[in-house]
């Protein structure tokens, strides 16, 4: 896909930081650069399993990684099998529902498989495949007063409160309840096992992750004599105006294709807007920086840096076929197209992707005129305003354009025998699925 900047192990902090990947750093940033530059690094990430798929928040660690693997270092991805029972208080307002054992299980399984097959794919990797571990291998057979004495004795009451995501919590009218209050703990130990087990010397996740991070640092400078410990945080995805990017109109733009599909993937990716566009493309890609200028040059059609956006990351998470999937799909849905033929996949990853989707009795649509189709289902306000769009040849059914108000709905027109794809003017999109 890409033309890739040469790379080499040591490059230390200049790669997540000119690519956005940098906020804030745990430790000595000298020593961590100093560090980087002898030899590989472990360096690990920690994911919660609190749902089956991560999303597209999460690719700026994944990203991480995947810089890890082209400087030579070893990214080790930490599912927390244990501290997903439990729930990390940062960043939210309210507690986690708690899961069972067997939805964080299934969860952790294929969030597993997800980010393996995901960084299988980093272009021009040079560093070893991920390591992938589970915390509850190593907290299902720790008793409370193990963790108390190996752990809560080195815990500092003051320090703890003092974390933000302590804080916050404890001034909200939803409070903290012990569980959440000591998940920095949990975390922390995390690091002290794997630097232990695995020699893991290097933690890092989002910025609402400081206070569990520098949890781990103390920890292991206070049980690890002369062990160094570094840690650092990314920024959140956020979008120009300062909300979370990741939603789209449908929903969250997960990266599990069984959650959305390829095209409603790249979908998401291609409405970025401009002010964004720049940003995504240095943090969640691994094109040069100065194509990445060029691709939003004044000389460039527009939508050009979104069409790459789109193409580079959906390539990344969903692979070859996955991009193939959703470009076909893109050119099928295109108003007019007879390029691809429509299907009942297509149509149902319009649907996916965020198109108003009806339900219509089938004695209510085959053999019906058109503008009482569309009058009934409320896409459009009357069946004069439905006769008004198609004579101002604004309508398009399956692609094609409507030019008789008279025409009726057959049963050959139903793809797959279910659905009509209905195209308004050049932007609105709806599905028509007779039952």
């Amino acid at each position: 896909m890409a033309s890739h900047e040469p790379m080499v192990l040591g490059a230390g902090l200049d790669v997540p930081s000119k690519r956005g990947l940098l906020a804030d750093i745990a430790g000595d940033a000298e020593a961590f650069a100093s560090a980087a530059a002898r030899g590989p690094l472990r360096i690990y990430c920690g994911v919660d399993p609190t749902a089956e798929s991560l999303h597209v928040g999460n690719l700026l660690c994944l990203m991480v990684f995947g810089w890890c693997r082209r400087l030579g270092h070893v990214p080790v991805c930490l599912l927390g099998g244990a501290t997903g029972r439990v729930g990390d208080p940062s960043g939210k307002s309210v507690e986690r529902p708690l899961l069972d054992e067997e939805q964080v299980a299934a969860n952790a399984a294929k969030i597993a498989g997800n980010v393996s097959a995901i960084l299988r794919r980093v272009p021009g990797a040079s560093g070893p495949d991920c390591l992938m571990l589970d915390n509850y291998s190593w907290w299902k057979d720790m008793t409370v007063l193990d963790f108390l004495r190996d752990v809560g004795r080195h815990a500092r009451m003051g320090t703890m409160l003092a974390k933000d995501s302590v804080r916050n919590r404890l001034q909200s009218d939803s409070g903290l309840s012990f569980t959440e209050f000591s998940y920095q703990l949990l975390q922390g130990y995390d690091f002290v096992h794997l630097c232990k087990a695995h020699g893991v010397t290097v933690q890092f996740g989002g910025s609402d992750q400081w206070g569990n991070i520098t949890a781990g640092t103390e920890l292991i400078r206070k049980t690890l004599d002369g062990q160094e410990a570094f840690g650092f945080t990314i920024p959140l995805l956020l979008k120009s105006d300062g909300s979370k990017y990741g939603k789209s109109e449908s929903g969250a733009i997960w990266l599990s294709e069984a959650k959305l599909s390829p095209y409603g993937f790249y979908q998401a990716l291609l409405n970025t807007a401009d002010a964004d566009v720049d940003r995504l493309l240095r943090a969640l890609t691994f094109l040069p920086l100065d194509e990445i200028q060029r691709l939003q040059g004044a000389e460039q059609p527009p939508n050009t840096a979104q069409r790459r956006l789109a193409e580079e990351v959906t390539h990344f998470v969903h692979g070859e076929e996955g991009l193939r999937a959703a470009l076909q799909a893109t050119q099928a849905l295109a108003p007019g197209s007879k390029v691809v033929a429509l299907s009942g996949d297509v149509i149902r990853a319009a649907m996916e992707a965020g198109a108003v989707a009806h339900a219509v009795p089938r004695c209510d649509a085959v053999g019906a005129p058109v503008v009482d189709v569309l009058a009934a289902t409320q896409l459009q306000p009357s069946k004069a305003a439905a006769r008004r769009l198609i004579q101002g040849r604004g309508l398009r059914i399956n692609n094609a354009l409507v030019e008789d108000a008279a025409a009726q709905i057959a049963q050959a027109d139903l793809i797959d025998g279910r659905y009509l794809l209905v195209a308004m003017g050049k932007k609105l999109r709806a599905v028509l699925e007779v039952v």
